[in-house]
């Protein structure tokens, strides 16, 4: 990291609050010479939670007073107008103002999405954010978007996030082509809604390396890079794989605690369990992009624990250095003066 870089983090939000959220970027911002992290939220909590975990609180660890709270359960257009000052309010203004460069909450993400749209904008040619995280598979990871943000999506909305989701693993994982799919319920043409079918027919001829229709399966098998969907099949999707993973864990530890024998083996085979728990652990990959907008927001679990928040706000660090906002933008211009 070369230039100096801000990230605001909405300190109050999630399910735990400042008591893992400081922690957590204290843990970041030791790894991080030229980075300030500006924590909005209340004052007076905040510094006593720094003074309870003895984090230090200096120029490169702020703190930006907000005297609101947008709680999980908060209403999110009601969240928009009535808490202004709230520290999710805040922590965007921040970037929206150019003090920060990113910004991250574990709040309430219809409120982050619906105050960050607000906000910030999205960038020309986008007409909705979307979610995107990161999902194991055989060969790495597969980005993922929409997650959540937008239930119903037009084709042309299909189009556009399959621009951006082309353009997030282009910087992130630093290749040229990406290959990116269409989430549908097979690879034949005759297949899909109508909203698929017309989006896979733009995408054709689309400037990016668009591999046709993917199934649930391609998602963990290593095909594709990028896989595309509308945020109701994303999310639902999203939260099966979770399920799943847990249940494996789950019934794995009740088989080895299933009799002598089977201890014995479970102590054997305990460095390959621990290797293989991490491999699918959730905590890894926290940290969802909202991409299309004008600036960084980085949408993390609101359960995350010290370790999960603080790769979320890796993540809100290695898309500030690769400009990922920049490169959506450049790359959607020719696309809207080719519509003209």
């Amino acid at each position: 990291m070369s230039e100096h870089i801000t990230v605001a983090i909405d300190a109050m939000g999630g399910d735990f609050g400042p008591e893992v959220i400081l922690p957590a970027a204290a843990q970041v911002i030791k790894k991080h010479q030229n980075l300030t992290i500006i924590l909005a939220g209340d004052a007076d909590r905040l510094r006593s939670c720094a003074s309870d975990a003895n984090i230090t609180l200096d120029d490169r660890m702020v703190i930006k007073h907000a005297s609101q709270v947008v709680e999980m359960h908060d209403d999110p257009r009601l969240a928009i107008r009535k808490k202004k000052d709230s520290s999710m309010r805040v922590a965007i203004d921040l970037v929206k103002d150019g003090t920060a460069q990113a910004a991250v909450s574990a709040g309430n993400t219809g409120a982050l999405m619906g105050t960050a749209k607000f906000v910030l904008k999205t960038c020309p040619g986008i007409e909705r954010p979307a979610i995107c995280t990161t999902i194991p598979s055989i060969t790495g990871h597969t980005h993922m978007l929409d997650l959540g943000a937008n239930v119903d999506c037009t084709a042309e909305q299909l189009f556009q996030f399959a621009v951006m989701g082309s353009v997030l693993a282009e910087a992130i994982d630093n290749t040229d082509t990406p290959r990116v799919g269409l989430l549908n319920i097979g690879h034949e043409d005759s297949k899909g809604n109508a909203q698929v079918k017309e989006a896979h027919h733009h995408l054709v001829d689309a400037p990016i390396n668009y591999i046709g229709y993917v199934e649930g399966d391609d998602i963990y098998n290593g095909n594709a890079d990028v896989v595309v969907c509308d945020g109701f099949v994303g999310n639902v999707s999203l939260k099966t794989s979770e399920g799943v993973a847990k249940m494996i864990i789950h019934f794995m530890k009740q088989e080895f605690k299933n009799g002598l024998y089977n201890k014995l083996a479970a102590l054997i085979a305990l460095p390959v369990l621990k290797a293989f728990k991490k491999r699918i652990d959730p905590r890894v990959y926290n940290g969802a992009s909202l991409l299309g907008l004008t600036g960084i927001v980085i949408k993390s679990h609101g359960s995350a624990d010290v370790f999960s928040y603080a790769n979320a706000i890796e993540i809100a660090v290695l898309e500030i250095e690769k400009a990922v906002p920049d490169h959506i933008r450049s790359r959607m211009e020719p696309l809207l003066e080719k519509a003209v």
